[in-house]
């Protein structure tokens, strides 16, 4: 509610005794959301209001003192330096506000959410060069007198309006909508909600300000909503705390929220995928019969057929009889080595998911212990501190990059496939970096994979499995029974001059045998 109409007009209010008759020593912006403006009064302490434009906060703030970088700021604004400020002017139930200068130029300060800006006017144009945000293209046509907005506030307009008080008020925004709808009732009539609104905006003209927070949100509001905070009657000394409060318990709060939703959606993975684990061990636990059928075959192996495509023999591990499928193109004793093959593949499968699972499930208790952790956490240094400790501080605040490759997440690793050779040359050589683990399958043309690093940690050898899976799955041996895949970091694949596209020299490497798995 620090952008509404009725507190800044409050706030004009207030500035106008703080720089009336100041004049404008400096403009200037050290980050491109940011822009101080400093004013000096004849004697006494510089007034300084800061404005934060950025796309997620807008907000004005109006700090004692604040000093200026000697290097990386700009100046803007320089026509108005030395010119003194002659009144303050606050458009008619619109958020927006002008500085009018004795010689006529305006400094208009549109508070519009995240199409805030500042603009200079001369003879009521915007000057081209003097716009704060020259992203916001609209702003350079925006006519001054088009933001006035004469509005019908009377008992008369809300019976023409069937009782729709939002027309009537569009002023009032989401914070007041919300206070307003708490104090109507379901069979409220039309006197009795307009004596209602007579109170709010009774309220919304006191110079009584909260902050305040409503669902875990912290706001400035003119109302008695949520949990109040702190009282104010004086709008800077408000907005200041507001502002500050917002950028230090506001930003550590919506920086623990990412870290817990991105925890919280490795827990949900964590956890769907040890459901189907524990599912596909249960499945794998059950049969265990391709070694028994493997075993029957060898010891009837004078009662079968040439090309024969079955058997029935008495199971003597069960004393059930049981049919055996076979290939007739095969001998006897090849159909037992591939039922032999089968159940080796099986224990190596079972070893490897029992392996994941112990993974798996001491990864959940380590998440479940982060989410609590980071409930004790009370500042952004230590947020920041706790997610490098726990090795999770890149995934969440390096921006996602525009991925041209497949990519699944594993264990809390980013693991990155190609899908064809130029794409093999751009993960590797242009995506990779020199510490990330590099993978293919050996001896035959396939995708290049990738798992990111994290810094400080090893790459735990279920990952490592889990990618060489997917370069065997990716590759000519994605049919073999078992896949030899060369891993190395990066930084030992090269690019030798005229290789063709997607093919590399390897100068270190080791390998490991997978079953090959999408």
């Amino acid at each position: 509610m620090h952008l509404n109409y009725f507190f800044l007009r409050k706030l004009v209010d207030a500035l106008r005794s703080n720089i009336i008759d100041t004049k404008l020593v400096e403009a200037f912006s050290q980050d491109k959301d940011e822009i101080v403006l400093k004013f000096d009064p004849r004697d006494g302490d510089s007034f300084v209001i800061r404005a934060i434009l950025r796309a997620d906060f807008t907000c004005l703030y109006f700090p004692d003192r604040f000093e200026r970088a000697r290097a990386n700021s700009v100046d803007l604004f320089r026509p108005l330096y030395g010119l003194r400020v002659s009144e303050l002017r606050m458009f008619t139930n619109e958020r927006a506000f002008a500085i009018l200068f004795n010689n006529g130029a305006r400094l208009l300060f549109k508070m519009f959410g995240n199409r805030s800006n500042l603009l200079m006017y001369e003879a009521g144009e915007v000057l081209p060069r003097s716009v704060f945000n020259n992203r916001l293209k609209a702003d350079l046509n925006l006519e001054e007198a088009t933001l006035d907005r004469p509005l019908d506030f009377t008992f008369e307009r809300l019976r023409e309006l069937n009782g729709d008080y939002r027309q009537l008020f569009p002023t009032f925004g989401k914070w007041v909508n919300a206070y307003v709808e708490t104090q109507f009732k379901a069979n409220s009539s039309l006197e009795e909600k307009w004596t209602i609104l007579e109170q709010v905006m009774a309220k919304l003209s006191a110079d009584r300000f909260y902050l305040t927070k409503v669902n875990n949100e912290l706001i400035l509001s003119m109302l008695e909503l949520g949990e109040v905070q702190e009282v104010f009657s004086n709008p800077i000394e408000a907005v200041n705390n507001f502002c500050l409060n917002f950028l230090r318990v506001g930003h550590l709060q919506k920086e623990k929220d990412r870290v817990v939703k991105r925890l919280q959606k490795r827990l949900s993975q964590t956890e769907n995928y040890l459901t189907a684990s524990y599912d596909k061990l249960a499945r794998i636990s059950e049969l265990g019969k391709n070694e028994q059928y493997g075993n029957l075959i060898m010891a009837n192996l004078h009662r079968i057929e040439p090309r024969a495509e079955h058997i029935d023999v008495e199971n003597f591990y069960t004393g059930e009889w049981v049919r055996i499928k076979l290939k007739p193109d095969l001998t006897p004793a090849r159909n037992a080595e591939l039922y032999f093959r089968k159940a080796k593949n099986e224990k190596l499968e079972l070893t490897h998911l029992q392996e994941n699972i112990e993974a798996r499930e001491a990864e959940l208790a380590e998440i479940k212990q982060w989410l609590v952790s980071l409930e004790e956490i009370s500042t952004v240094k230590e947020l920041r501190s706790y997610m490098k400790q726990i090795g999770i501080l890149h995934q969440v605040t390096e921006a996602d990059e525009p991925i041209r490759f497949r990519k699944e997440n594993y264990m809390g690793y980013e693991i990155f496939i190609g899908k064809n050779a130029r794409h093999n040359d751009e993960l590797t050589f242009k995506f990779a970096k020199k510490d990330d683990l590099w993978l293919h399958a050996k001896d035959v043309t396939g995708s290049h994979v990738i798992i990111r690093s994290i810094p400080g940690r090893k790459t735990p050898s279920q990952v490592i499995e889990r990618a060489a899976e997917l370069a065997a799955w990716n590759s000519k041996r994605r049919n073999d029974s078992l896949c030899p895949v060369t891993v190395t970091p990066r930084k030992f694949v090269r690019k030798a001059k005229g290789l063709a596209p997607g093919a590399v020299k390897v100068e270190k490497e080791s390998v490991v045998m997978v079953v090959p798995k999408a």
